[in-house]
Order: structure tokens, then sequence, then C-alpha cells
């Protein structure tokens, strides 16, 4: 058994793959554009290759629809919403100049940045590579500064580790949380495959999906089940202390399964059904939507400290 890592061009696309020689799995990272996971490619029973990551085709693909779908992109300093871009921290009041099409700031600060490539490794283990930027300022919104670091480890069996670590460069507490928004796609469409997730509750939203400070029950995919025309674009609380997966997509007609398994520091869990109906974003957060404001799962960072975000993603075929 053993790992390498690769350097390519692709459809005007540069990439980093890390690739299980035994196996044939790989996964393919653009450290150019905010460290986005574009591929995590294993072989079916009939030993074709399937890309289980809703990607982006070629580079005009890319430049016209990152900031739209975000597909694949790190969500930092926040995940998801903030109305309007203003939120209050300590005693002043802030306004972020980047706002969706919908009036609110979005899905972080760092999905379209550079990343720099720090460190990569192979041997007949695995194969990692981190990667790094540093915030300075960008936005003026978010008047702080900070170092991203994302490493992907591939390990046998066709399972991703991804490590995140944020650390507060600036000489003052900074707010931070911290995701990521990866699009599945297992072949067909998503009302043929089954789901199943742990939530301890559904975060209500109002109509700008923005939370409202309540919390209902919800326990529709609480088992394996049918997605079939369930439409989703919510954020759920994750049940602590998961033994097992706490989330599960499987595609009966191929075998194919991806399980996710966030720790801790992601205790919830965003699910968005596109209107394509071929892929499904499964979101892992350490805060929910607009924590800058309503707090929930808000890091308050101190001077000099940091913090680290760990999620792994197994497929497998059945």
């Amino acid at each position: 058994m053993s790992f390498n890592i690769q350097h390519a061009r692709e459809n005007d696309i540069e990439l980093i793959r890390l690739v299980d020689e035994e196996s044939g799995t790989s996964i393919a990272i653009l450290p150019q554009y905010g460290a986005t996971l574009h591929e995590f490619r294993v072989h079916q029973k009939n030993g074709q290759a399937f890309n289980v990551i809703d990607n982006y085709k070629d580079l005009a693909d890319l430049k016209a629809d990152l900031s739209r779908s975000f597909k694949g992109s790190k969500l930092s300093p926040f995940p998801c919403r903030i109305p309007d871009g203003k939120y209050k921290f300590g005693s002043k009041e802030y306004q972020l100049e980047h706002l969706f099409g919908d009036g609110t700031a979005i899905h972080g600060l760092l999905y379209n940045k550079p990343f720099s490539v720090q460190q990569e490794m192979a041997d007949a283990t695995s194969g990692g590579i981190l990667l790094s930027y540093s915030y300075k300022k960008d936005d003026s919104g978010y008047p702080f500064e900070y170092d991203c670091q994302v490493k992907y480890i591939l390990h046998p069996s066709s399972e991703l580790e991804v490590i995140t670590t944020v650390i507060n460069t600036d000489k003052v507490t900074i707010p931070i949380a911290d995701g990521w928004h990866p699009y599945f796609q297992l072949a067909g469409r998503v009302d043929d495959w089954q789901m199943q997730f742990h939530a301890s509750a559904i975060v209500e939203f109002d109509q700008r999906l923005v939370p409202t400070g309540a919390l209902g029950k919800y326990e529709v995919f609480e088992m394996p089940r049918a997605i079939n025309d369930t439409f989703l674009d919510n954020c759920f609380v994750v049940k602590p202390e998961m033994a097992g997966a706490a989330c599960e997509l499987f595609n009966p007609a191929n075998g194919l399964r991806v399980s996710f398994f966030p720790d801790a520091t992601y205790p919830y869990l965003q699910v968005y059904t596109p209107a394509t109906r071929t892929s499904i974003a499964v979101e892992n957060l350490s805060g929910a939507p607009d924590c800058f404001n309503n707090k929930m799962g808000l890091i308050q960072l101190e001077p000099g400290q940091s913090q680290i975000f760990t999620v792994r993603y197994k497929v497998s075929v059945e």
C-alpha cells in the first residue's frame, strides 16, 4: 500500500491530487480557489471510477459559478448568511462589504482566496497536504487578522479527513466560525437516494433563511428513507456523542454511500437540495447561520489562540 501526490492542470484548472495507489481512490483540491474540495473519486463494483463531488467542469465554469453555488468552498470566518451583512461584536457594529444577491453576506470571505501549499506528505499509510491563507483585514466589515490552515489527509478505505486550524494573529479577540460547503453526487437524481441524519433539533428560519432563535423537533430522517421530492435548505443541531455516522447518503441503484463523521466542533448540519436534484449539499458547521449576531456556536478567539475543526468523510460501495 502506498500513496502519492500529483500536481496537474485539467480543463485549465490547477489542482493537487492525493492518490491511494492500491484502491485507486483519489481526491483533488484547488489551492488557488479557497482550498476547495474538487474531487473524491472511488471505483464502483463495475470497475469504473466515479467522483462523488459535484464540481466545476472547467475554469470558466468555476469563475462563473463559484460565487453563486460555493460548491466545495471553505466557509470562514462565518458560514451561511448574515442579514444585510451587519453584525455587532463587543461594543462595535460592522458592515461587511460583499453581499449576495438576496442582500445577505454569505459563506464567509475565503471561498475564492489563494491558499499556499505549506506541506505535502505521502507514505505507505496516507497522503496529505497542508494549505494556508493569512487573512489581513481584506474586508472592512471584518477588520481582523487570522490564519486559516486546511489539512487534507487521504486514508485507506476511501476515508478523507479534513482538519481546519484557525489562528488569531491579531491583537484583539475576534469572532470566528467554520464550515464546509461540498455538494455530493451519487449518480441519478437525489429523489431516488436515501438519507439519514441524527438531529436533536431543527433551527427555525425566517423567510431570509436566518434563524429566529427557536428550535423545533425533527425526526424525518432519523432512520434511512428515500429523499423523494423533499426540499431542504435547513440547519439542524447534530445529536452529540454519536457512535456512528452523523449523516449518510446512499444510492441503492449503484451501492454508493457517503458517511459523515464531524467531531464535536461541528455541532450543526446544513442540508440543501438544489433545484437540479442531481446533487445535495451537506455542510458541517461550527456555528448556525447568522451566528455573529445570534451567538449560536460563535467562537470568540483570543489573541494568539487557535481552534481546530475536524470532519471525516468515508465513501463506500455496497
